[in-house]
């Protein structure tokens, strides 16, 4: 019996380290491809890059951009996923004051104001106590020094100009899970109880002592999650 794949989506200024513990520890139980979000400035082109990319039946999982990306993949080719997880992510598009701090980001990167995830920053992505994590923190500071300026820019970009993806959501019909740590603060968890809401059979899953990160946060947690959601 051949294995099923599974195709996992980073967030913004994220990378395949996201996902290493699931990649590793999946690996039992399907092919993993971790997608590139790096190459495309909106969510429909990383979508469809994504499709050319993977294989022609697969699991899906996205976290916060991968999330949106993962959403996108649902409105224009749903028949080839077979189970969807939306991880530390939300369904609404961007208030217009979220817009205008990501134009300001793009604006200082763009005049080489780039220090991509800096240690002030962190706070808003893991929880408290792993902001002296290395196995956290170093991995986050080193996921977005290789996504660098430029890309970083064309995923705010994409960011920003994606649609509000609320009316969309009852139309999966795929076994679906909505993770999300407890202290995320980026994507609370009401978001995704408004999306487990919308979902027809979906599943909301908190992860407690994680943030924004939660595969990278609670790995084993996450993993586990995730097996039984492969199952």
């Amino acid at each position: 019996m051949s294995k099923r794949h599974i195709v996992l989506l980073p967030g913004l200024l994220c990378d395949h380290a996201l996902w290493a513990h699931q990649a590793v520890h999946l690996a039992d139980t399907a092919e993993v491809m971790v997608g590139d979000l790096t190459r495309d400035d909106s969510i429909s082109d990383m979508a469809e890059r994504i499709l050319d990319e993977a294989p022609d039946t697969f699991a899906l999982a996205g976290l916060s951009m991968g999330g949106y990306v993962a959403q996108e993949i649902m409105r224009q080719e749903p028949e080839r996923v077979e189970r969807l997880a939306l991880v530390d992510t939300q369904a609404r598009a961007d208030s217009a004051d979220q817009v205008k701090i990501r134009k300001d980001l793009i604006r200082l990167a763009g005049m080489g104001k780039f220090k991509g995830v800096t240690p002030r920053l962190l706070p808003n992505l893991v929880h408290k106590d792993r902001l002296d994590d290395p196995a956290v923190r170093d991995v986050v500071l080193e996921m977005a020094e290789r996504v660098g300026q430029e890309a970083f820019a064309r995923q705010q970009s994409a960011i920003m100009g994606r649609k509000d993806g609320r009316g969309d959501l009852h139309a999966i019909r795929i076994p679906t899970i909505v993770l999300c740590g407890r202290q995320d603060i980026l994507t609370p968890p009401d978001l995704h109880q408004e999306m487990a809401d919308a979902i027809p059979g979906a599943r909301l899953v908190i992860v407690e002592d994680a943030a924004h990160l939660a595969p990278l946060e609670q790995p084993h947690a996450v993993t586990a999650v995730m097996r039984y959601w492969l199952g």
